[in-house]
This record gives C-alpha cells, structure tokens and sequence, in this order.
C-alpha cells in the first residue's frame, strides 16, 4: 500500500475550528480521477485537494479539487490550504513572495506576506445576468420578496456561484438555507460603509460555508463593475452561522 502526506487545514479560521475545513493529499501523481474522487467521497470534507507535480513551467506545483461528488476548476479555501501544505513540506518557491498554482481555470498567483497568503482571483467563467424565471427560483427558494432582490448575475470561477444582492443586512442575515433545494447562491448586501463593504452568506445545497474564497472573489468583480464598492474594503461573513 502506498503511503502518501495527508494534512488537514483549518482555513480563514480566527480561533479552533472556525474555518473552512480541508484535507490535502500530497505526492498523488499516482492517483487516478476515480481513486481522488472517492478519497473526496471518503473525507467528506466540503473539499480534498490532490498536490501533483505541476505540468506548466511558470507554476510550483499542480492541484486537483474535489467535492464528495464533484471536481472544481478553482476554489478559494482549497487554493490557500494547498499552498499552506505544500510550503510546510519545505518547498521553495519559483518567484519570491508568491506562489504560482496550476488548476483547472490555469495558474493562479498566491501572495505570501509575513505567515498570510492571499490569492490573486481568476477571471469568471460566467458572468451574465440571472434570467427573470433564475431569479424568480432562487426567491422562492429562500424566501426573498421581489423587492428585496436587487440584482442578481452569475459568478462563476469554478464552483458554480449565482450571486445575489439584497436591500439590507437585516434581509441576509434573516436567510435560512432550503431544504431539498440544489441552487448554489452566494448573497450580499452592502452596509453603506467601507469596513467592512459588504457582508455575504454563501449557501451549498448542503451546507452553508462560514467563509468562501471564490464566492467573495466573484462577488467582489461583479460588485466592482456595477460600482457599488471602491477599490480595496474589508468583507464580512460567517456572522449568521448558527
């Protein structure tokens, strides 16, 4: 039996167990699709990422993400968690202060600074505006009255996200999430103030997430273009969970 690291991340965690949760599996060149599909299966975790030797020569390293059913081109705790466990197996990086990921939407940059790293969000796969018979299904689903629904578009970098801007703070943070329901919708509402900007829920069918990179990395490009938030701000979430 091969023998392979397994770490698991607690990631935007501000105290024990209050993150994102995630397992990286590292050295697993030798894994098929199916074998990293069922180890996903198996954690249960809302991702497992796979480390991999990387096949584009600016990269460090190549990653593979999966759900329990599904794999991702990107997402945002996974990227960072990755980039943690493959710096503590005592890589080195390419490029100084930054390392570069290879996935599914292509290289992704993540900054190191001090103990923190960022990463720099890939251009939408998706983008256009929810149709009126989208938007009509995701308030009947959440219970949102038409008038509270101010916009609504895709944001799609990987994971699938429906973005969706509602009048208030009051308004979100009253959101429960759907049983039975299989949209994936992540919500904002603006606070009128730059810290933080905004405050946002982002709900799986299953679950809903306690901090989403790519959700807030959508949210903030669809926001930016409508101009509703300036070019650097704080954003909350989490607040609701509970």
């Amino acid at each position: 039996m091969t023998s392979l690291d397994f770490f698991e991340i607690d990631v935007f965690a501000t105290g024990a167990f209050t993150g994102n949760p995630l397992a990286v599996i590292c050295g697993a060149d030798g894994l098929s699709g199916e074998q990293m599909q069922a180890i996903a299966s198996w954690t249960n975790f809302s991702e497992t990422t796979f480390l991999l030797a990387p096949t584009n020569a600016e990269a460090d390293y190549r990653v593979r993400i999966f759900t329990p059913t599904q794999e991702y081109d990107f997402a945002g705790h996974p990227t960072l968690g990755t980039a943690r466990a493959w710096l503590e197996q005592g890589n080195q990086t390419c490029s100084e202060g930054r390392v570069i990921q290879e996935c599914g939407v292509g290289n992704v940059e993540v900054r190191i600074t001090g103990d923190t790293l960022a990463f720099a969000t890939p251009p939408l796969k998706r983008s256009d505006p929810l149709s009126e018979e989208e938007k009509a299904q995701v308030r009947e689903a959440f219970g949102v009255a038409k008038h509270m629904l101010i916009d609504a578009s895709y944001g799609d970098n990987g994971p699938g996200w429906k973005l969706a801007l509602l009048d208030s703070v009051d308004t979100l943070r009253a959101l429960e999430r759907p049983e039975g329901s299989d949209l994936k919708v992540a919500f904002a509402a603006l606070t009128g103030t730059e810290d933080p900007a905004y405050e946002l829920r982002a709900f799986n069918p299953a679950f809903e997430d306690p901090v989403t990179g790519s959700a807030n990395g959508a949210m903030a490009q669809w926001l930016r273009g409508r101009g509703d938030v300036p070019q650097r701000y704080t954003v909350s979430q989490g607040t609701a969970l509970g």
